[in-house]
C-alpha cells in the first residue's frame, strides 16, 4: 500500500528562548491520506500552527518523523527546501496582505511564483488565467489587493498557493479575517479544489463552524493530536440524508489517549484513574482513594 501524502510519527518540535526551552510538539501523530481534505483546531498555543510551519518547509522539526509527498522533512538541505516550497507544497496564511503583493496585480502576483520555478512564459499565462477562473475572481486579473474586497484577496490567494501545482495546500486560518458569509464562500472554493484538482489540503482553524465542512476534523492539544471528529452523511429511517458526527480519541504508538477535558471535567478524574477491561472496552473511573476537589 502507497504511504500517504503526510505522516508524522512522534514528531517533536523544541524552541529555545534564552535558558527556556518550550516543547510546541511534543510527539504529534497525524496522517492525511492523498486527496484528503481535513481540519485542524485547538486552543491557542495547542501547537497546530507550529505543524503547519514545519509541514510547509517554514521551519524544521526537533524530533521525530515527517513525510511529506515523498520528502523527508528531516533531511532536507537548505536546496532542498527550496525546491519543496516552490514545488510541493502551497501555503496560504491568515493576513491576505502576506500572501499578495501591494503593488502587483492579481494576475501577476499569481504568475511570480511561477517566474521564480522557471516555468515558460506561454504555459505561466494560460494558467494563470485557468487559476483565477477556477477560484472565481477572473474579473480580478487586473485589479491591485486595494481594488479588491477580502474575500477577492483570499481567493487570489488560494490562486497564489497554486500556481506551481502542490501537491498538498496548506491554509493557517484562511477565513479568519472575514464574515460568516464570506468565509463559506471562500471554504466551499477549497473544497472545489480538493475535489477539482485533487489536491490534499490541511486547514488549520479556530472556527467550529468551518470545521464541520470537512469529513474529519483533528483536535490538538498541548502538542500532540487528541481527539478526530469524523463527518460522514447516512441516510434517516424516513429516507432523507443526515450528517453523522463520530468523535475518536487517538491513541498513539505508546497506547497513550488524551480525555477529553470535558470528560475529564465532568468525572472529576485527577491525575490518577482506575481502568478496566470490560468485554469489548476499557472503562476509566475517578480513583476513590484520590481527594476530589
Amino acid at each position: 500500500m502507497a504511504e500517504a501524502q503526510i505522516v508524522c510519527d512522534s514528531l517533536v518540535r523544541i524552541y529555545q528562548t534564552g535558558s527556556v526551552e518550550v516543547q510546541a510538539l511534543q510527539g504529534l501523530d497525524l496522517t492525511v491520506e492523498t486527496g484528503e481534505m481535513i481540519a485542524l483546531v485547538g486552543a491557542s498555543g495547542s501547537g497546530k500552527s507550529t505543524l503547519l510551519s514545519l509541514l510547509a518547509g517554514i521551519d524544521a522539526p526537533t524530533a521525530g518523523r515527517a513525510h511529506v509527498a515523498g520528502w523527508d522533512l528531516l533531511d532536507m538541505s537548505a536546496r532542498d527546501r527550496l525546491r519543496y516550497r516552490r514545488r510541493t507544497v502551497g501555503y496560504i496564511r491568515q493576513q491576505t496582505a502576506q500572501n499578495l503583493v501591494p503593488y502587483l496585480t492579481a494576475a501577476q502576483v499569481v504568475d511570480l511564483p511561477m517566474t521564480l520555478a522557471r516555468r515558460p512564459r506561454k504555459d505561466r499565462a494560460q494558467r494563470v488565467r485557468t487559476l483565477l477562473e477556477a477560484v472565481g475572481v477572473g474579473h480580478c486579473a487586473d485589479r491591485r489587493p486595494a481594488q479588491m474586497s477580502g474575500g477577492e484577496q483570499m481567493r487570489v490567494s488560494i490562486a497564489v498557493a497554486l500556481a506551481n501545482e502542490p501537491a498538498v495546500l496548506l491554509a493557517d486560518e484562511p477565513t479568519g479575517e472575514l464574515d460568516t458569509q464570506t468565509s463559506a464562500q471562500v471554504f466551499g472554493v477549497l473544497r472545489d479544489v480538493n475535489k477539482d484538482l485533487g489536491v490534499t489540503i490541511v486547514v488549520v482553524t479556530h472556527d467550529p463552524d468551518v470545521s464541520t465542512q470537512v469529513e474529519r476534523t483533528v483536535s490538538i492539544r498541548d502538542g500532540r493530536t487528541s481527539s478526530e471528529v469524523l463527518r460522514r452523511t447516512s441516510t434517516a429511517e424516513n429516507g432523507d440524508d443526515e450528517v453523522v458526527h463520530e468523535e475518536y480519541a487517538v491513541m498513539d504508538r505508546a497506547g497513550r489517549v488524551q480525555v477529553p477535558k470535558d470528560y475529564i471535567e465532568a468525572l472529576r478524574l485527577t491525575r490518577r484513574v482506575r481502568l478496566a477491561l470490560e468485554g469489548d472496552h476499557v472503562s476509566i473511573r475517578p480513583d476513590a482513594q484520590e481527594p476530589q476537589p
